[in-house]
């Protein structure tokens, strides 16, 4: 990982080593596609990659497309894309659908140990059977088939003699025991459906938790990383590799999960408001996906660091949301070039200052960051400024543009507001103001002082602009949990996205998608590789400019 920072894992493998346990390191990052990664599929990511290149070791990209009913080639595309947009390189790519064969060929071995039976129970039925965490479970009436039946059966079940739910392959177990994982799980089930890589040719599909510990198996992981939910299942995973004989033995750890505050990081909530059309597909910039993420603006680098800060834990507390947004203001600090853009124009005529000249004053492209040169900013007569930077009746206290007051343009002049000009229901449309030539930015001018300083655009060379402004998807991190009559829908925030246009200065005419800029005072802003054309620039604001967080 970035820092190489001290967790358990990594004491676990460097006592692996030391001991002569294992020789090497093996990790894999194993998603499911049947979905877009988020930010804590990023923890996964970073831990198993960072890991095993810390220890010149080897990681697999795994997908365990297991469940042909949820999984697309889409969503094995978008996963390549966002691991290689973070930073790492996969030694191979599997798929759990490789070994479709050996894993049949592996139920088959216990269904003649007598440890796996075919079960013609329903779902319902199994539910009802199994148990609570308090009363053991019943056995199946159908438990003690015969070796020969179970193996004709699983036979037939693979042949397609069978309807989808009417048989299942389970192992033989425990109905008793106080870990439900173990009171006879399922194995196989049958399912006639189309796979993305196999096509046709199966109709019985593995179970998550009878595939995976064979995947690590066949693949000689040495250290199989996952989040803390798999804890209880690490006895069955355990099982499995042991009673279907497999010559490696992978040894699961489990970690906290990373969960952040105002932020949905359920896979199955993020589908429902993709499909549901609450937001602009799964990169949408609201969402925590990492597509969204990047088109949003942030910075594998930030990701990275924010993940290096939390570390690794057995806990999975909640992070807060403005931990993320610190590390992408510092990363973006010293690379980000600063500029001007107005959100919600006021126009500003200079009523003194000479119609038709038009001057090119100087600003640096980044302070922080001297070596990024200078650039050109013109100023005319007429500019443009934020509506909010006027009022007609301010309070005490406030500094900017008022009838009367005297501001400074951020590397320009002082200007007075001596004019309000008003449209036919009372609106301001238009100020008149008079400059002073003596107050240039950077003449060394001490006559006066002002309070406020604005930015600005100038009107004759402004190149129009969408802005794009995000709150939080969901407000309340409490209330996301699903309650009676209501669901995390309901808890929807409608005020997500503000959609806003502006001008921003002529400089930025050859923009590309995902170009970083800092807008004086706004914030930081991606130029949006969805929505840009030719004729029309979108930004998305990344992040704005302060936040109360501070790094402890």
């Amino acid at each position: 990982m970035e820092q190489h920072s001290s967790n358990f894992i990594r004491t676990i493998i460097t006592e692996d080593l030391k001991s002569g346990k294992r020789d090497h390191v093996i990790t894999r990052f194993p998603p499911e596609p049947n979905g877009y990664l988020h930010i804590g599929h990023a923890k996964s990511i970073i831990i198993n990659f960072g890991l095993a290149d810390d220890f010149k070791g080897k990681t697999n990209l795994r997908f365990d497309d297991t469940n042909p009913l949820k999984e697309d080639q889409e969503y094995v595309d978008s996963i390549k894309e966002d691991v290689e947009w973070l930073g790492y390189e996969w030694d191979e790519l599997r798929y759990a659908s490789d070994y479709f064969e050996e894993m049949y060929n592996r139920a088959v071995l216990l269904i003649k140990k007598g440890k796996a039976y075919v079960d013609d129970l329903t779902a319902e039925e199994m539910r009802q059977y199994r148990g609570t965490l308090t009363e053991p479970g019943k056995e199946s009436p159908y438990r003690n088939r015969s070796i020969e039946e179970n193996l004709d059966l699983f036979e037939k079940m693979r042949n397609g003699e069978f309807e989808n739910g009417s048989k299942v392959l389970r192992a033989k177990i425990d109905m008793a025991s106080p870990n439900l994982n173990l009171r006879d799980p399922a194995l196989y089930r049958v399912s006639h459906a189309s796979h993305h890589n196999t096509g046709d040719k199966w109709c019985i599909y593995p179970m998550y938790d009878f595939a995976h510990p064979l995947e690590d198996a066949i693949e000689g992981i040495t250290h199989s990383l996952c989040t803390i939910e798999f804890e209880d299942h690490r006895p069955l995973y355990d099982w499995v590799v042991k009673e279907c004989e497999m010559e490696h033995q992978p040894q699961q750890i489990e970690f906290g999960r990373l969960n952040i505050s105002n932020t949905v990081m359920s896979k199955r909530k993020l589908k429902q408001l993709v499909d549901e059309g609450f937001v602009d597909g799964w990169d949408d910039p609201r969402l925590p996906t990492i597509s969204g993420l990047r088109r949003k603006g942030y910075t594998p680098e930030a990701i990275r660091d924010f993940i290096g800060e939390i570390g690794v834990s057995k806990g999975s507390g909640v992070v807060d949301s403005a931990m993320l947004e610190h590390f992408v203001r510092e990363d973006l600090k010293l690379k980000a070039p600063r500029t001007m853009g107005v959100l919600k124009p006021l126009k500003v005529v200079i009523t003194n200052y000479p119609e038709g000249q038009v001057e090119w004053l100087d600003a640096e492209i980044n302070p922080e960051n001297p070596e990024m040169g200078t650039r050109k900013i013109p100023f005319s007569r007429e500019i443009y400024v934020e509506q909010e930077d006027f009022m007609e009746n301010p309070p005490k206290k406030y500094f900017r543009l008022f009838p009367g007051n005297e501001v400074r343009l951020k590397h320009a002049y002082f200007i007075k507001c001596e004019e309000v000009i008003k449209d036919e229901n009372g609106e301001v449309i238009e100020l008149r103001c008079t400059y002073d030539p003596e107050t240039k930015s950077g003449s060394g001018f001490t006559g006066r002082k002002v309070k406020g300083t604005l930015h600005w655009v100038d009107a004759t060379h402004a190149i129009p602009a969408e802005f794009r402004l995000y709150e939080p998807l969901i407000l309340d991190a409490e209330e996301e949990e699903e309650t009676e009559g209501k669901t995390f829908l309901d808890y929807v925030n409608k005020n997500s996205l503000e959609i806003v246009d502006g001008f921003i200065e002529p400089n930025m005419k050859d923009l590309k998608p995902q170009d970083k800029f800092q807008f004086f005072r706004h914030g930081y802003f991606n130029v949006d590789p969805k929505h840009t054309t030719e004729d029309k620039i979108v930004f998305n604001r990344i992040v704005s400019l302060k936040s109360s967080f501070k790094l402890k």
